[in-house]
């Protein structure tokens, strides 16, 4: 594994996910409470895109089916999804933001 700069700071806006690809993964990148976050971008129940949902606080929705899903954990936390997504280490250097990949 290895950090790999995914993003400016700037680019990631509060309430918003932003989708990147990396090493032929599509990650979904979130800013909550000072902090980045970083998950697939795949729901885990039916091919969507999480990067398109919708972000409540810690939860993203998936935009077809409304499964929602904890962007700290990557926790299933309503259906109809019940598999986690997978989440990635993130930090911030400077102003990039990077995830361990």
């Amino acid at each position: 594994m290895a950090w790999t700069k995914v993003a400016e700071r700037a680019d990631i806006e509060r309430g918003s996910p932003l989708a990147v690809e990396v090493a032929g993964e599509e990650i979904a990148l979130y800013w909550l409470d000072g902090e980045p976050f970083a998950t697939s971008n795949i729901c885990s129940h039916a091919f969507a895109r999480l990067s398109e949902g919708f972000l409540d606080g810690g939860c993203i929705e998936c935009p077809i089916h409304q499964a929602q899903f904890d962007i700290r954990t990557g926790a299933a936390v309503a259906g109809p999804a019940d598999t986690p997504i997978r989440t990635y280490p993130c930090r911030v250097t400077g102003e990039s933001v990077e995830i361990d990949i």
